[in-house]
């Protein structure tokens, strides 16, 4: 792992990240996309890139046998802690790498990608993990992968009223020309090295891994560019509605900050 993603993530603050304070966007919709387009329960899942658990926990709750494996060893160290704190629901946790997944040829019905596409910046690393994932999952199952929208950095810097900080511009401008998300200021706001995908790459980059695209989804929709928006109750639900609404449109797709690819062994 790269060592600046390495010391982003040790420094804790990916478990509060989607739950502090409540339920976030992000989570929510993330939620009920895996709802709508999981098996149903009880089914095999790997959670690959699972972080902290929050993905894994409540999966588990729902009566799905979860394994979740993370290249960070304080992720995997606050997976099992929830794990443990929820012994009526449990589910596994270990260290592992997406691009080399320790599980048997398809036992799994689905393999959940939530965050490694993001941190594997060169396209032949994604597509060794996706290609993992297409081996791991079972005949008729499902993968579910997540990526950031090219856009991101830009949509998130003109809310946050950034654009014109000098430290700043370089990180957004390299990130719209080519995706390679750099920050060398290491503020957290500002993310860690990542690639941002254009809307019409990841489902070229399942293709070349042997699955069969079957959705491109937007997470968040423009939602969460609302300043406070979702911490407001009443508005909470004109959010989720829009972010429905457009959640296919190609036009709308790189305005998510996340988009989620559905896709089946080809």
């Amino acid at each position: 792992m790269d060592d600046e993603i390495r010391a982003h993530y040790a420094e804790g603050r990916e478990q509060d990240r989607l739950v502090g304070g409540g339920d976030h966007l992000e989570l929510a919709r993330t939620r009920e996309l895996l709802a709508r387009f999981l098996p149903p329960p009880p089914a095999e899942l790997l959670d690959v890139g699972g972080g902290a658990g929050v993905y894994a926990a409540w999966l588990a709750r729902r009566g799905h046998r979860v394994h979740l494996i993370d290249p960070v060893p304080l992720h995997v160290e606050q997976a099992s802690a929830v794990a443990a704190a929820q012994p009526e629901a449990p589910f596994t946790a270990a260290r592992g790498d997406a691009r080399a997944l320790a599980a048997p040829d398809a036992s799994a019905d689905a393999v959940l990608l939530l965050g490694p596409l993001y941190h594997l910046t060169e396209r032949v690393d994604r597509l060794r993990a996706l290609t993992e994932a297409r081996r791991v999952v079972r005949p008729g199952g499902v993968v579910i992968a997540a990526v950031i929208s090219r856009f991101a950095s830009l949509l998130d810097g003109m809310q946050a009223g950034w654009l014109d900080d000098p430290a700043f511009i370089p990180i957004f401008e390299g990130g719209l020309r080519d995706g390679q998300h750099r920050n060398p200021t290491r503020d957290p706001r500002w993310f860690t090295t990542a690639y941002f995908h254009h809307p019409d790459e990841i489902a070229a980059e399942a293709r070349d891994a042997g699955l069969a695209p079957d959705a491109l989804l937007g997470v968040e929709g423009p939602g969460w560019l609302l300043d406070g928006g979702w911490g407001d109750p009443a508005r909470r639900e004109g959010i989720l509605k829009a972010a429905r609404a457009v959640e296919r449109e190609p036009a709308m797709l790189g305005v998510s900050a996340h988009l989620l690819l559905i896709a089946r062994p080809a």
